[in-house]
């Protein structure tokens, strides 16, 4: 079938909760990707920050071909060998969320403090779209249309003293990204994260930390919260862990680790043989090829043309922000930012939108020099051409 026919199929047969382009993608190698046409695309956002070593990794791809001819799934009434670990699994960063928050609560319940259920979490925030993850993610968007959303209280990103006044004998815990991704990428501020630590020790309360976006390596620290030196007492993983195979994770400081009993949280597919297996892979080549010290040589060279780009072009561009391989070129108000994402695409470069002007990138954290090169040649281009 063409490319055309494949659009008009998907958009008359699949629910229209979101909004694809008119191309259809079949295939990818490294940072390339290319559609049913067969034009080829730099790829700036691996999936949305999920395709931590790109396309057709020889070394992801034979541990999923090799753990798929031993066993695919079993459940959590056993163990599997490639996954044995103080975690819980799932299968995606908004469950993984879940399991913080139900773990916060219960934890509290088995201590005797059944009324400390408040969740402080924070304005511009995004933590899943289950209700549970969706209460605590602090986007009016995305919460229009379903209800109430009890026991989490919002407040200002980076506001210290708003946190203190909200904190109370009532809060279980503080829930936290160290960049908001989903927000518009934007970084805690200086000291934010480390009085947060200070506040939770003093109430008695946990800290816990949102790594869906940031974790893996993205920042050039294996998790965005090591970038302040700060220790969360749990914290959610997912998007790159497993490099595409759907995976999420929960992980917890040892005094946590029985907070959720036998039958209190769990997930038939989480945890799976070919997702554990897949993991490993992607856990290994981060440590083999040194790709947390590319993300920080990449992420100077992102960062140095995004700044670059930011003062060339003033009447388009506000700012840039991010670190490592998270960052943004944050698009002026009076801009529209949906039609700079569709030139973008046209001329081979795809990128994401985050908190509505900014043009998102998380490419695969093993791009090279010369691709990111190439990639930003072209958005230099677009943007000198738009009016």
């Amino acid at each position: 079938m063409s490319q055309d026919a494949l659009v008009a199929l998907g958009r008359d047969n699949l629910y229209p909760n979101y909004r694809q382009p008119p191309l259809v993608l079949v295939r990818g190698e490294g940072s390339r990707v290319w559609d049913a046409a067969g034009k080829q695309y730099f790829d700036l956002f691996a999936g949305i920050a999920v395709s931590t070593l790109g396309h057709g990794h020889p070394v992801l791809a034979a541990a999923i071909a090799a753990q798929a001819k031993q066993l695919i799934h079993l459940s959590n009434y056993f163990y599997n060998k490639p996954n044995v670990d103080r975690a819980f699994f799932c299968n995606s960063g908004t469950e993984a969320n879940e399991a913080l928050l139900k773990l916060a609560r219960r934890h509290f319940y088995s201590k005797g403090q059944a009324d400390r259920l408040r969740v402080i979490a924070f304005d511009n925030a995004f933590h899943g779209r289950t209700l549970g993850a969706l209460a605590a993610t602090g986007t009016p968007k995305y919460q229009e249309g379903f209800g109430p959303m009890p026991n989490v209280t919002h407040v200002p990103y980076g506001d210290v003293a708003r946190v203190r006044q909200e904190m109370g004998p009532d809060v279980a815990a503080i829930l936290v990204e160290s960049i908001q991704g989903e927000g518009g990428v934007l970084p805690a501020p200086p000291g934010f994260l480390q009085q947060l630590r200070e506040i939770v020790d003093e109430a008695g309360a946990l800290l816990l930390a949102d790594e869906i976006q940031t974790g893996i390596g993205r920042t050039g620290k294996f998790l965005g919260f090591q970038q302040y030196g700060v220790k969360a007492d749990a914290l959610s993983l997912a998007k790159g862990l497993a490099g595409g195979v759907p995976i999420g994770a929960m992980l917890c400081r040892a005094e946590l680790s029985e907070a959720l009993p036998p039958g209190s949280h769990g997930s038939t597919f989480g945890g799976n043989p070919l997702a554990s297996a897949a993991a490993l892979a992607v856990l290994e080549t981060l440590e083999k090829d040194h790709l947390l010290e590319a993300v920080q040589a990449r992420g100077a060279e992102l960062a140095a043309r995004l700044t670059g780009l930011a003062e060339k072009y003033p009447k388009l561009v506000a700012s840039s922000r991010g670190t490592g391989l998270l960052q943004a070129l944050v698009l002026k108000d009076d801009v529209d930012a949906r039609a700079v994402l569709g030139k973008l695409q046209d001329a081979g470069v795809l990128v994401t939108i985050a908190g509505g002007q900014a043009l998102r990138f998380t490419p695969p954290l093993n791009i090279t020099s010369g691709e990111l090169g190439a990639a930003l040649d072209i958005i230099d281009r677009v943007l000198g051409a738009l009016p």
